[in-house]
């Protein structure tokens, strides 16, 4: 039965796939043949990245953009993990930062150097443990820098902030596996489809579900890209097995404002969605076919442009940002596209055809800087922005875009009446200054915490976010939350050196001796010190009052994770100068068990 799609006039209608030529390819690829359903690409404008096959580990390649042609064998990879690496995603704001994940449960960063990979690269920057699952897709944030997203086929989300090396937040609202994630455009929301047929419209600060509805109907996998900030893409397999896509409001997702059946081919269909064309280009898993279709935003439906047909079955696609295209070629996407068979990736074009060759601004209006809205700590607050977009043409800001601050999503049972968003607060600087009569106290672990007084209104809504941002930290002492509460929360949190209850501290919160720390649970609490009731009168008469407001306490929270990163970076430095040793050590000794060491009259010296 013939397809039937909506086609109408377009400046996109006449889009064509031009292939590079044989000498610009990257040839002796050791492709991966690992079945998940990822891209195993990416690139940017500096480099191109591809999982490879490997044994014993996982390994992805990394190459300069230009080092085209034969790529050798026996070439440095990044090769840290010990499983097999499943997504990879480069840092929209940095070309030299690279996410990957892993079936040994982790989440790793790698720093790259300009000029490529010299040596095999095994020292990774920071290294994610939360998942208890092999981690299956990674998406950056848009907007705010060291904001990833993660998750695994432990059916969770985890939101990390790697700037801390620490999650933000931990999302277990799914029952089973994961498919796909996709942020927002402005990284408000996230939406996840997964194998109970679910689309799920998530916020990530808080972990409610403001939209569910099922999307496919059919057991394969769906995946999910959004179009705007409050409509998404889905594509996936009706009960028939007939491939589609379908075209969601969030405000109201019980129906689909458009659905169209795309074919019968049993290869999953790999969404790209292009916001500056509103574009969004389908490539089927195991099939030479590229179709694109056009967002409509006046009648909300996909629109019908073209294809592009191919006899080699692909594996995954990478593509290239907006600011790596050609504009002189009207080139508007560039996929580098994995072949399953030949061990070899070919970049695509995807060009508009015109026939003057000055700038089309139609065509190329500004697009996402690599300059971040938001940092961390004030996307964590509840701070959305849209991208900062630049010129395509001269790399100039374009737009400024303003911070938006509005209500905390709540889970509806009916329509959305609104756009979803999020809880936001104030920023806080985390550079000011301890307030006056704000000290700090400390327990008998060294860990910092402060004392606050329950008062008898109501608890307002931005200490409840310090109290759950305060359980991803060692202690941090609220009223209202107890230590079983805290243990319970956090009995995945990553391990952490701090000194045993008896041993001496130093002067920066590790003990003395390297040798005496053991290794204990963030969520770790001392008992109190047993203080008799003259000396707690006393402390109480000696010491300034302790402060009671949010703000004060937003500031405590602050200072105490800028130490423990202070403390992260000490057992860094610490962990590689024992490395460096080891490696030390078996060289003398490699050199003592040589025959050039064993013959008579040879000395060693060691």
């Amino acid at each position: 039965m013939p397809m039937a799609f909506k086609i109408r006039s377009s400046k996109f209608r006449h889009v064509y796939g031009s292939p590079f030529r044989k000498e610009q390819w990257y040839e002796n690829v050791r492709i991966t043949r690992n079945a998940h359903d990822s891209n195993f690409c990416a690139v940017n404008p500096s480099f191109l990245a591809v999982v490879t096959e490997s044994a014993g580990g996982g390994a992805f390649l990394v190459l300069p953009l230009e080092r085209t042609g034969r790529v050798d064998l026996s070439g440095p990879k990044v090769s840290g993990h010990s499983g097999a690496v499943l997504d990879i995603k480069w840092n929209p704001f940095n070309d030299h930062m690279i996410a990957s994940s892993s079936e040994d449960c982790t989440v790793k960063l790698w720093q790259i150097p300009n000029s490529g990979l010299v040596t095999p690269k095994t020292d990774w920057w920071v290294d994610l443990h939360g998942h208890s699952r092999r981690v299956g897709f990674l998406e950056w944030h848009p907007t705010a820098q060291n904001i990833i997203l993660s998750a695994g086929f432990d059916y969770k989300c985890i939101v990390w902030n790697v700037e801390q090396a620490e999650p933000v937040n931990m999302i277990d609202c799914h029952t089973d596996t994961i498919f796909s994630i996709s942020w927002s455009r402005d990284g408000a929301l996230f939406a996840t489809t997964s194998k109970d047929k679910q689309l799920r419209t998530i916020d990530p600060r808080t972990g409610q579900v403001a939209a569910e509805t099922q999307c496919h109907a059919g057991p394969k996998a769906s995946k999910v890209v959004f179009v705007d900030n409050v409509k998404v893409a889905t594509t996936g397999f009706s009960r028939m097995s007939q491939r589609q896509m379908s075209l969601w409001d969030l405000r109201n997702s019980k129906t689909a404002l458009d659905t169209a059946d795309l074919d019968q081919s049993c290869g999953v269909i790999l969404p790209y969605y292009d916001y500056d064309t509103r574009v969004i280009f389908l490539a089927g898993k195991g099939d030479g076919t590229i179709k694109y279709f056009e967002v409509s935003d006046t009648d909300s439906c996909f629109h019908y442009l073209n294809a592009y047909q191919s006899s080699s079955p692909q594996r995954g696609l990478g593509v290239m940002p907006k600011r790596g295209c050609d504009a002189r070629r009207c080139e508007i996407v560039r996929f580098y596209k994995l072949h399953a068979a030949k061990n070899l990736v070919e970049p695509i074009s995807m060009i508009v055809p015109r026939k003057s060759d000055c700038f089309q601004e139609d065509v190329f209006p500004p697009t996402a800087s690599t300059i971040p809205s938001l940092q961390a700590d004030e996307w964590i607050s509840g701070q959305n922005r849209e991208p900062i977009l630049v010129s395509v043409l001269d790399g100039s800001v374009a737009n400024s875009p303003q911070i938006t601050t509005s209500k905390a999503v709540q889970k509806q049972d009916g329509p959305l009446q609104h756009p979803p968003t999020i809880t936001t607060y104030r920023a806080v600087d985390r550079r000011q200054r301890e307030p006056p009569g704000g000290r700090a106290q400390q327990n008998d672990a060294g860990v910092r915490y402060r004392r606050h007084e329950p008062s008898a209104t109501s608890e307002p809504a931005s200490l409840k976010n310090i109290k759950r941002l305060s359980l991803n930290e060692d202690i941090v002492v609220i009223p209202g939350v107890s230590s079983a509460s805290s243990v319970s929360s956090s009995v995945n949190a990553e391990e952490k050196k701090i000194t045993p209850p008896g041993a001496e501290p130093s002067t920066n919160g590790v003990s003395a001796s390297d040798s005496e720390t053991i290794h204990i649970r963030k969520t770790w609490h001392p008992p109190p010190p047993q203080l008799s009731p003259q000396t707690v009168s006393h402390s109480q008469a000696a010491s300034p009052p302790l402060p009671d407001s949010v703000p004060e306490l937003k500031k405590a929270y602050f200072r105490q994770v800028e130490e423990i990163s202070s403390l992260k970076e000490q057992l860094s430095l610490k962990d590689k100068r024992i490395r460096q040793l080891e490696t030390e050590l078996s060289m003398l000794r490699h050199n003592q068990g040589s025959p050039a060491s064993t013959e008579p009259g040879s000395e060693s010296h060691c």
